[in-house]
């Protein structure tokens, strides 16, 4: 999955920062609603993380922009403002859902999965392929009971192409999700990490769960 926090405060951000990043996702950080929303609409995410109290565009004004404009990604405001009448206007204006600050951590990266799972119309965190199964939940792949030892970016790949099965994905929108704004992955980065995955997976050939289509991109049946 790919997350954008919309957050002005620095201490925030950078504890976010730290936690994404130890759980293996990507992500970028914008510090005002103006950047918050170039960023949307320059790339896509499958979670947006939004304050309400943000400098030069508010975070209800920004949510309202994101959903005029057809954004798809799933919505969680977080905020200091805890009545219930600031909980239904973000609700009202798009929102997926409403965390209060202080928050847990955990709680906030089980919300952002549960958003992933709403986004993808999946009815539990489990995707069976087979012999391979994916759990979004624990962000693991099983193969026959047994835990395949991908990478952190080779799970978010194979995840992506899971997630959106059947559909062709070119391989320039997986290398704009396996980075960040402000770096770039390499030109060979995603045949290199489909190549371990294939291995790991013990799928080659006919029989890969990751199949390319070329010219086009990559895909899971």
């Amino acid at each position: 999955m790919k997350i954008l926090v919309v957050e002005d405060s620095v201490r925030l951000r950078r504890a976010l920062g730290e936690g994404f990043r130890r759980s293996g996702f990507v992500f970028d950080m914008a510090e005002d609603g103006e950047q918050g929303s170039s960023y949307a609409h320059a790339f896509e995410y499958d979670v947006i993380i939004l304050d309400i109290m943000l400098p030069k565009l508010d975070g209800l004004s920004l949510l309202k922009r994101l959903r005029e404009d057809r954004n798809r990604a799933q919505v969680l405001i977080l905020s200091a403002k805890d009545g219930v009448g600031d909980r239904v206007r973000g609700l009202e204006l798009g929102a997926d859902d409403y965390l209060v600050k202080p928050f847990a951590f955990e709680e906030l990266v089980a919300r952002i999965k549960s958003l992933v799972r709403r986004r993808h119309a999946l009815k539990k965190s489990e995707i069976d392929l087979g012999q391979l199964t994916i759990d979004t939940a624990r962000r693991q792949a099983v193969r026959c009971g047994e835990e395949v030892p991908l990478t952190p970016a080779e799970y978010n790949l194979l995840e992506h192409l899971v997630l959106r099965r059947g559909r062709i994905v070119p391989k320039s929108q997986l290398r704009d999700w396996l980075s960040d704004s402000c770096s770039e992955a390499a030109s060979n980065v995603i045949e290199v990490l489909v190549s371990n995955i294939r291995k790991k997976v013990g799928s080659t050939g006919q029989n890969s769960v990751i199949r390319t289509k070329r010219g086009f991109g990559y895909y899971v049946e």
